[in-house]
């Protein structure tokens, strides 16, 4: 038999789909081309953040001295005792540092291992409940974990259908995964709600907080403010801190939950480096670059919805995140049809809603991540396209 050739008694492996963003590289690519001589593209398409980090914790990333040793899987005492810090000074909730926070290399590789290594853990569940329309690693993760990913509908105000979620998935559920502020839609999830549906039905319940900081309806929330029995805070100093390219991130809740994934996680080699787990403690540390970036992040949110809204594509600030939830007009196709459009006629790249789910094909996803002059480089263009 050929190398080419494939045997029809064999039944297919899992082959990955495309990355979601990939997708992109055909607007991306006019667009680069179009405007190289006129500003460039402005790429709104992912949450990449654009602005610096604090100068001190770059200092603690170069004078650690931690280079030469391997860093230890949970993280040094000093970053977990900064993340119960910060999370008892943001949140009101305590954790111990000792035996409820532990450290992971970012979060997407947390929420694309968990479904898989909970499932070792309870074979005979086999059921990943997540938003209907969020970040695509939710489901991805089930997939890779062997398990059927369950979508749970939203409530039109934000948050989770949890009276909709079918009694029989509910008993095979690993784990329910929230998110709030939500990835994409910037609506907020009754998190409290979320934790007592979770005990009451045995189900794990793993909140992705990442853009808690970035809560603009009231002061950001977490799910351990109602406790740490059965849940599982997420965070991230990617989004908090603009430091996505050092992949530092941390888990926080119920005890047993944290001890048996960690002690997982430290079988695979899960470690945050060294001089990465030293500059993270300097920045959970501090808040005063967390209120700045959040002043940044409220003034380009205003001003690009304006701009979009007067362009034709109405759209209010949302309830947190950094992302414009634009409703896709009747006179377009859907969201792919939008993401071309603005890509073809202001240089302009956002990621269609399909990218989150079925039903979110109807809207596109803004990120305000470029910087003032860049998005009112975006205005002129739309402005002159009338």
């Amino acid at each position: 038999m050929s190398a080419a050739s494939v045997d029809p008694g064999i039944p297919a492996g899992f082959a990955p789909p495309p990355y979601p963003y990939e997708r992109l590289n055909g607007a991306k690519s006019r667009a680069t081309g179009r405007f190289a001589d006129r500003g460039g593209l402005v790429d709104c398409s992912i949450g990449t953040p654009c602005d610096p980090p604090p100068d001190a914790v770059l200092d603690a990333m170069a004078s650690s001295g931690t280079e030469r040793g391997y860093p230890t899987s949970p993280g040094s005492p000093a970053y977990r005792r900064a993340a119960a810090d910060w999370i008892l000074r943001r949140f009101g909730a305590s954790v111990d540092p000792d035996r409820q926070v532990a450290a992971c290399v970012g979060t997407k590789e947390f929420v694309a291992t968990t479904a898989q290594f909970l499932h070792l853990r309870s074979p005979d569940r086999d059921t990943v409940l997540y938003p209907s329309v969020s970040y695509p690693t939710y489901a991805m993760g089930a997939t890779l974990a062997g398990a059927r990913a369950v979508p749970v509908p939203e409530l039109p105000g934000g948050g989770l259908d949890l009276d909709a979620v079918d009694p029989a998935d509910a008993a095979r559920a690993l784990l329910l995964w929230v998110n709030s502020p939500s990835n994409p839609t910037g609506q907020l999830t009754d998190l409290d709600r979320s934790a007592t549906w979770g005990r009451s039905h045995g189900v794990p319940v793993f909140s992705d907080e990442c853009y808690a900081e970035f809560t603009w309806d009231g002061p950001p929330r977490s799910v351990l403010e109602s406790g740490t029995d059965g849940v599982v805070a997420v965070h991230s100093l990617s989004k908090r801190s603009n430091l996505a390219g050092v992949r530092a991130g941390l888990y926080a809740g119920d005890e047993a939950l944290v001890t048996y994934l960690l002690d997982v996680r430290r079988h695979a080699g899960f470690m945050v480096p060294g001089p990465v787990q030293a500059g993270a403690v300097v920045a959970l540390d501090d808040d005063s670059h967390v209120g700045a970036q959040r002043a940044r992040y409220l003034e380009r949110l205003g001003f690009l919805a304006g701009v979009l809204t007067e362009a034709g594509l109405p759209v209010g600030p949302p309830a947190g995140g950094f992302y414009l939830w634009v409703p896709v007009p009747e006179s377009y196709a859907d969201g792919w049809a939008l993401c071309e459009r603005l890509a073809d006629d202001a240089g302009l790249l956002v990621s269609p809603g399909e990218l989150y789910g079925e039903t979110g094909r109807g809207h596109v996803r803004v990120a305000v991540v470029q910087p003032m002059d860049r998005l009112e480089l975006v205005a002129e263009r739309l402005a002159a396209t009338g």
